[in-house]
């Protein structure tokens, strides 16, 4: 990843935010690291830059939102990355969470389904220097098997159940996290590939995210 601009911009908020997240006990130094070396706020409109490093998720248009850092920090700590790993992401977003993972694993490929979400968040991961990370326009829910199978997944949206597909593409030893159960009572779920056939599941604690919408998630 090329030195961008932006590394000085929101210093001290982006610091007190990794501190927090650590009290709140997040243990991975890399994911803190990483959440104070991504600026949040230029992954925002502008109009939201003075909220950037609350702990809160934020409205970025299109009915969706960015999430909150303690989320991303969570997400990304429970896929336990060593850097070696590509990953897939299903929900771009803002790609606040592609540019978090891009400092923790040597590659991530991310599928949006909104075209205008997809080409800003294109436009602000290419602004902070990250060149790591490739966003393709889809239905996130069939994955991206020409590019699998995945060392990680992470789900950034919240669906019924596991997709399938998704399930198909992770490699051994591979683990997908992500938000699933019904509207209103999800958990974060963790399911670690054991070999080349059992799955390992582990409810990682309550959550609430936008729909995971497609052909293997909730239908628009």
């Amino acid at each position: 990843m090329r030195e961008t601009t932006h590394a000085g911009e929101y210093r001290l908020p982006r610091h007190r935010l990794a501190e927090r997240l650590a009290r709140d006990g997040v243990k991975d130094p890399k994911v803190l690291a990483a959440v104070q070396e991504v600026p949040r706020h230029r992954l925002l409109p502008e109009a939201l830059w003075a909220q950037a490093y609350r702990d809160a998720a934020l409205p970025i248009g299109d009915g969706q939102t960015i999430s909150a850092p303690s989320v991303v920090a969570r997400m990304s700590e429970a896929l336990q990355l060593t850097g070696r790993e590509t990953v897939l992401e299903i929900g771009t977003g803002s790609g606040y969470q592609a540019a978090v993972l891009a400092r923790l694993a040597a590659r991530v490929v991310s599928i949006e389904r909104l075209p205008g979400m997809a080409a800003r968040a294109r436009r602000a991961l290419d602004a902070l220097g990250t060149t790591n990370v490739v966003v393709h326009l889809g239905d996130g829910t069939r994955g991206r098997p020409s590019e699998g199978p995945f060392d990680a997944i992470a789900v950034t949206a919240g669906g019924p159940e596991v997709p399938e597909p998704l399930l198909a593409q992770l490699a051994a030893g591979g683990r997908l996290v992500g938000p699933f159960g019904p509207r209103g009572a999800q958990v974060l779920l963790r399911v670690h590939r054991i070999g080349h056939g059992r799955l390992r599941r582990e409810v990682l604690g309550r959550c609430r995210f936008v729909d995971l919408i497609g052909e293997h998630g909730w239908q628009a």
